[in-house]
């Protein structure tokens, strides 16, 4: 709020007196430069509730509005946010809630999800014949790195009734590195 702006709100015998260079008129542009910051974060309000703009800072409680924080995906709330996951996932993660949840239960939604919170494509569910109620969760040689937040993930979001391995697909001939001669 300008100084102008606050002057116009005092009784009139203040806005008599409120010419340049008095005390009033220092108390004036004090107020002003305390309205600064809080109008700087409002004029831009919408940026703390995107995916994309919201600071570091506000990640946990994003994951957390968007229901995503039971699967271990975001710090506690003061802590680095890159605790588990770095903050582009978790920022992806946040922008895609509405879709993950749409097709939670499925196992196209939790191939997104794994691939969502790991960065890396090529995740199957399988459904053995022999075995009813019981998931094998295929993790490509890729996400290696990212087993326990894998397992941690499928623990959380696959159904109540069902039993749950997570195996790690071998690399395949062009992914493997280059033998030495």
């Amino acid at each position: 709020m300008h100084k102008q702006q606050i002057e116009r709100l005092l009784p009139a015998s203040f806005q008599r007196t409120a010419t340049g260079g008095g005390v009033l008129d220092a108390l004036l542009a004090v107020m002003e430069s305390l309205h600064a910051p809080s109008e700087a974060t409002l004029t831009h309000v919408e940026d703390l509730f995107a995916a994309y703009r919201a600071p570091d800072i506000l990640l946990p409680f994003l994951v957390g509005w968007v229901a995503w924080d039971h699967i271990g995906a975001a710090p506690a709330v003061g802590a680095d946010p890159r605790g588990g996951i770095p903050v582009g996932r978790l920022r992806d993660l946040v922008a895609n809630a509405a879709w993950l949840a749409a097709s939670r239960g499925t196992e196209h939604g939790l191939c997104r999800l794994l691939s969502t919170v790991t960065g890396t494509a090529g995740f199957t569910v399988d459904e053995p014949a022999d075995r009813a109620f019981h998931l094998v969760v295929r993790v490509p040689p890729e996400a290696a790195d990212h087993l326990d937040l894998i397992r941690r993930v499928v623990a959380a979001e696959k159904p109540a009734a069902t039993t749950c391995e997570v195996v790690l697909d071998e690399p395949t001939a062009e992914q493997s590195p280059p033998e030495k001669e």
